[in-house]
């Protein structure tokens, strides 16, 4: 039976295993008296959800503290063994697939190199298909037993009715790939296990506002740094970010052509792809036949060397030149959104972050207004270079808080037609 608000006992009974199980997976271990004031639920409340947790294998004791006075209180946890997910990140070089347990702890990882033709649809979806199998196998699970793999990708994700996730990645070629669909044929994971797809940009964000740097920010964005650029925005408003596309901002009128075929865009000079062509245009010896992230790394030796030896002009022309258009499009995301925190990361931005990260904050802060301007910091993201496969595994963990802990249901069978022409014709 509803309520006035329509919500059902079902829905509350949800909402309350929601904030026990979120509760102990964030700050516990806790006993059940500091639960009800984390929670906001009476101490029946939580005592009554607390016994069907530990019904379902979800949580178990872990030990106990001693109280004033009284009896020494039971510690409650959250079981590690009691799901799994699995995290996919469609990046530039590589795709990456991890197995996790409920906390996050990685217990099996694959990865496919990408080189050229590396975004052809088919051979990600082989690479993904693949690297699911080869995780599950090490690790000697059943696929029945994920709550689900989550996907990052490159571009604009559109959930549609009928083909699940759609994917515009068009700087990558894809015109409206219908990944879930692709995946979904010949899946080595059964119909009850879903896959969760969104922006890469977006499953970093969540990744380092859930564990990294930013825990306890309010507003933040997460910039996402690799052989392009992207960035995620979290507010009250939009809990689980956001993506935006930051990268195709226009930076200079006429520019440089950006992969997107668009003149202009910060991507065009700020991502790792720009970066080495520039290096190259300009005399730089950029290594043949390596990828991006070696090339990337023989750049920075060039320009910071370790030794005696003179630093490239160019190699180092570059990188500031670089700093300053990624402060200035930072500032861009400063004036408006006004953030508490601005996280760099991706794979580009951890290996320059170290050398230019006081550049990339001088120069936004040169170009925002002075008052947001003031109240933001510009820092590294904590998470490293797993951090998107970790945001993409928190797709299907979250989906898991948000049913109270219960794993999908099945689809309820069709209501015969008979059954709806009766209830249409019923008065109100």
């Amino acid at each position: 039976m509803a309520g006035r608000n329509g919500r059902t006992v079902r829905d509350l009974r949800r909402a309350n295993r929601t904030a026990v199980l979120q509760r102990l997976y964030f700050d516990g271990p806790l006993s059940r008296f500091e639960l009800g004031p984390a929670t906001g639920l009476s101490s029946g409340s939580v005592s009554n959800v607390v016994a069907d947790l530990v019904a379902d294998g979800l949580v178990e004791e872990a030990g106990s503290v001693d109280s004033d006075g009284g009896r020494p209180r039971t510690l409650l946890r959250v079981v590690p063994g009691s799901g799994h997910m699995i995290g996919v990140d469609v990046g530039e070089t590589r795709v990456r697939v991890e197995l996790f347990d409920l906390t996050l702890t990685e217990l099996a990882r694959a990865e496919r190199p990408l080189a050229q033709q590396r975004y052809d649809v088919e051979m990600i979806v082989g690479h993904i298909r693949d690297g699911i199998t080869e995780v599950l196998a090490s690790a000697g699970l059943a696929p029945e037993r994920l709550l689900g793999a989550g996907i990052g990708v490159p571009g604009i994700v559109e959930h549609t009715p009928d083909r699940g996730a759609v994917v515009h990645g068009q700087t990558i070629g894809w015109d409206a790939v219908p990944l879930e669909s692709l995946l979904r044929a010949g899946s080595p994971l059964p119909e009850s296990v879903p896959y969760l797809i969104d922006n890469g940009a977006k499953t970093l964000g969540q990744a380092e506002m859930w564990f990294g740097a930013g825990r306890g920010a309010r507003n933040a964005v997460v910039v996402l740094f690799g052989s392009g650029v992207g960035a995620s925005l979290v507010t009250p408003d939009v809990e689980h970010g956001r993506a935006v596309e930051w990268g195709h901002l226009t930076v200079r009128v006429r520019g440089r052509r950006c992969r997107c075929g668009a003149l202009g865009c910060l991507e065009a000079y700020a991502g790792a792809e720009s970066l080495l062509a520039r290096w190259r245009e300009e005399g730089g010896r950029v290594p043949e036949g390596t990828d991006e992230e070696t090339a990337l790394t023989t750049m920075l030796a060039a320009a910071y060397p370790a030794g005696t030896e003179a630093a490239d002009p160019v190699a180092l022309a570059v990188l500031e030149e670089t700093a300053e258009y990624l402060g200035a499009g930072l500032s861009d995301l400063i004036n408006l959104f006004q953030p508490e925190r601005i996280l760099i990361g991706g794979w580009a931005g951890l290996q320059l972050g170290p050398r230019f990260l006081p550049a990339v904050r001088r120069h936004a802060v040169s170009y925002a207004l002075r008052h947001p301007a003031g109240k933001v910091t510009v820092d590294l993201g904590r998470l490293g270079p797993d951090a998107v496969t970790v945001g993409a595994a928190i797709l299907p963990l979250a989906d898991f808080f948000a049913r109270g802990g219960r794993r999908p249901e099945p689809a309820p069978d069709p209501v015969p037609a008979w059954r709806t022409a009766l209830e249409e014709r019923a008065p109100y």
